[in-house]
């Protein structure tokens, strides 16, 4: 077998970085670190209304004994009129990202 070995000079942009995939995920990672979203942030994030968040993800029992922070959760369930929705932005993006089918898959549209 041939083998050609080649060097080649790739000119990058002042204004790039170039860095390994690893350092990308822990920079996204810690971009939301310490970071609450509120229900307008997570409609932004999801691409839906509340009413579609709270009716597919936030009500659902088997979603509910999970996300509530009263159970050990990452989401603030208002509990009455004037609270508002906190969920730690982290572990939610994390959450929506690990149960798209389950979310998603079983909609009722």
């Amino acid at each position: 077998m041939q083998q050609l070995n080649v060097t080649l000079q790739i000119p990058i942009p002042d204004d790039h970085v170039l860095i390994s995939k690893v350092e990308l995920e822990e920079l996204k990672k810690n971009e939301l670190s310490g970071v609450y979203w509120t229900m307008k942030d997570l409609e932004r994030r999801v691409g839906k209304k509340q009413e579609w968040i709270k009716e597919n993800i936030l009500y659902p029992p088997r979603f509910r004994k999970i996300l509530d922070a009263e159970n050990g959760g990452f989401v603030f369930y208002p509990k009455s009129k004037g609270q508002t929705w906190s969920f730690q932005a982290t572990r939610m993006a994390e959450f929506l990202e690990k149960n798209f089918s389950r979310i998603f898959g079983e909609e009722v549209s």
